[in-house]
C-alpha cells in the first residue's frame, strides 16, 4: 500500500498532536503539515497536494468552509477534504457539502469515525458522522427532487446497491468485504447508508425491499 498524507487544519495546537498521533498510528499514514488557520491550510493543501486535508470549521483568517471552497476549485481531486466540527447543525453541514466536503466528522466522536471518514475519502467516498448523516440525505432528496427523481432507488450509488443485494442474500459484513475488497467497517457505512436513502429499519426490510425490487428471489 502506499503511503496516505494528511493534512491538518486546526487552530488549537494540542487537538492537532492528538490528532496527528491517531492518525500516524496507522501504518503508512503521515500527516505532512500542520496549519493553525484556514489561509496557511490552503497553501500548504496547495503547496503540497496532500490525499486528504482535514479541516476545522472554525478557523481564524479563513474558515473550513472557505478554505474547502479554495482547495476544492484549484486542488481537486488530488485532495479532498474531511470537515471536523463540533456543529451538527443542518447549516454547517450543507454549506460543507455544497463547498466540496468528502467527509464530516463530529469533534466528539473524532477517534475512528476520523480514520474510517480518511480512508474513505481517500480511495474515492464520502462519509459522515452518523450524527449528521440525515442531514446530507435529506438536502441530496430535496435536490433529486427538483429534478424530477423520485424513485429512492435511483438515490442509491453503484457500491451501495451491489452492498444491498449481497445484505439481501444473507451475505455477512465481513464477506461482503471479501467480495468487494474493501472494509467491513466500510461495508458498515453502505449499509447504513441504503437504510437511510431507502427509509429502512432493519436488514429484514431489505430482504422485503429488494424481493420486492426482484433484486433477489
Amino acid at each position: 500500500m502506499s503511503e496516505l498524507r494528511v493534512l491538518l487544519g486546526d487552530d488549537h495546537a494540542v487537538l492537532r498532536q492528538g490528532l496527528r498521533k491517531i492518525l500516524e498510528d496507522r501504518r503508512e499514514w503521515r500527516v505532512i503539515a500542520e496549519a493553525g488557520n484556514g489561509r496557511d491550510a490552503v497553501r500548504e493543501a496547495l503547496e503540497l497536494k496532500p490525499d486528504v486535508a482535514v479541516l476545522d470549521i472554525g478557523m481564524p483568517l479563513l474558515n473550513g468552509i472557505e478554505a474547502t471552497r479554495q482547495i476544492v476549485r484549484r486542488a481537486a481531486p488530488s485532495v479532498r477534504v474531511v470537515i471536523l466540527s463540533m456543529h451538527s447543525d443542518q447549516a454547517y453541514v450543507t454549506q460543507a457539502v455544497h463547498a466540496g466536503a468528502r467527509g464530516y466528522v463530529l469533534k466528539d466522536s473524532a477517534g475512528e469515525e476520523l480514520i474510517e471518514a480518511i480512508a474513505t475519502v481517500a480511495a474515492g467516498g464520502t462519509f459522515f458522522s452518523p450524527a449528521v448523516a440525515q442531514v446530507v440525505f435529506d438536502d441530496y432528496v430535496r435536490g433529486l427532487s427538483d429534478r424530477g427523481i423520485h424513485d429512492r432507488y435511483d438515490l442509491l450509488s453503484d457500491r451501495e446497491r451491489e452492498v444491498l443485494q449481497l445484505v439481501a442474500e444473507g451475505r455477512s459484513s465481513k464477506e461482503i468485504a471479501d467480495l468487494l475488497s474493501i472494509s467491513p467497517a466500510t461495508v458498515e457505512t453502505h449499509r447504513t447508508h441504503v437504510l437511510q436513502k431507502l427509509g429502512l429499519r432493519n436488514t429484514a426490510e431489505v430482504v422485503r425491499y429488494a424481493a420486492r425490487r426482484g433484486i433477489v428471489t
